[in-house]
């Protein structure tokens, strides 16, 4: 029996996208078993899966693992973080690896020289591309989230007058520089006119309350309410989902949702726009493609590094509405 162990450290969305290595090399290696090695804040995106047989966590040393790891016997390690924490841990094992390609120096040309160099595939092809020497294949079922048993019991806090239909909103990301202004978003939420649910974490509370002003009447501020699983449920009964690029975009094209994707300072060239193999009729992408100084990070920052923001600055609110409109059932 193969045993096989996948890495992937952090975060939401980059975990989310490895589900389809998990899926295909369970699915597709006979009688492989498949273990997963992630960072301790995030076991929570895959401690209910179903086909991982065994998750192991770190809190960020990976010698507080690396012994137990070397009695498992495994046959490989798929690398997807391939990073210098998982390179000690390869080392350390001493058995055969597949890493995944990061194409750092790409990433750096587009964010620098504004020259793309990065191939047209999605990081999830990618991904799947490092295991291709096991016989693993993209099967095209998409991203999988399996958000646990208690999660849907959110739904009965969901209010009467969404029950029919929603927009969710994830309000937050991880950098600044991928946030839509809370001046644009207000104006989107009274212009969309439906019922709005807006999802995010603590940290994005009381922005959230400051947006439910806009529509209070049809505004639920489930921010910093909600588990990841939670809001994953919530997700699962909207009928279309705004968001920037994070984790819960990324949840919802697991859950096959329509999506409006807005864009800051990361672009879709970096291969994480929202994956829907066979129906990206569904999903639809808002950026300021002419813009100059984009790319500036393939990550963020706290604030824009020109001053004026005009990635999300120049987004036109009635583009946004208009890409809702077009996606509501």
């Amino acid at each position: 029996m193969p045993k096989f162990l996948i890495v992937r450290f952090s975060s939401i969305g980059d975990i989310v996208l490895t589900s389809p290595v998990i899926r295909c090399l369970k699915q597709q290696v006979k009688g492989s078993e498949v273990h997963f090695l992630t960072r301790e804040p995030y076991q929570h995106v895959l401690e209910h899966h179903p086909l991982i047989d065994r998750l192991w966590t770190t809190s960020g040393d990976i010698d507080d693992v690396i012994q137990d790891l070397k009695q498992e016997g495994f046959d490989a390690i798929i690398d997807l973080h391939h990073n210098l924490r998982s390179l000690k841990l390869k080392r350390a094992l001493g058995v055969p690896s597949h890493s995944f390609r990061k194409l750092n120096i790409e990433k750096w040309m587009l964010v620098n020289l504004k020259v793309n160099r990065l191939p047209d595939l999605h990081i999830v092809d990618r991904y799947l591309d490092t295991c291709s020497t096991l016989g693993v294949t993209n099967d095209n079922k998409g991203l999988d989230y399996y958000s646990g048993p208690n999660a849907s019991g959110i739904l009965e806090k969901l209010p009467d007058s969404h029950k029919s239909g929603f927009l969710a909103i994830a309000i937050g990301a991880q950098h600044s520089t991928k946030i839509l202004p809370s001046d644009k978003m207000t104006r989107v939420i009274q212009k969309v006119g439906k019922p709005v649910v807006l999802l995010g974490g603590k940290e994005d509370r009381k922005r959230g309350e400051q947006l439910s002003m806009a529509a209070p009447e049809t505004t639920w501020n489930a921010c910093g309410q909600t588990s990841l699983g939670e809001s994953a449920e919530l997700i699962r009964r909207a009928s279309v989902v705004l968001s920037h690029d994070t984790g819960l975009m990324h949840i919802a094209s697991a859950y096959r949702k329509p999506i409006v994707s807005v864009w800051g300072n990361t672009v879709p060239a970096f291969g994480m726009w929202p994956y829907l193999p066979g129906e990206q009729d569904k999903s639809i992408i808002i950026e300021a493609k002419d813009l100059y100084c984009r790319p500036c990070s393939k990550i963020g920052f706290e604030k824009c590094p020109k001053s004026h923001f005009n990635c999300m600055r120049e987004l036109p609110e009635k583009d946004i509405v208009e890409a809702i409109f077009k996606l509501w059932p």
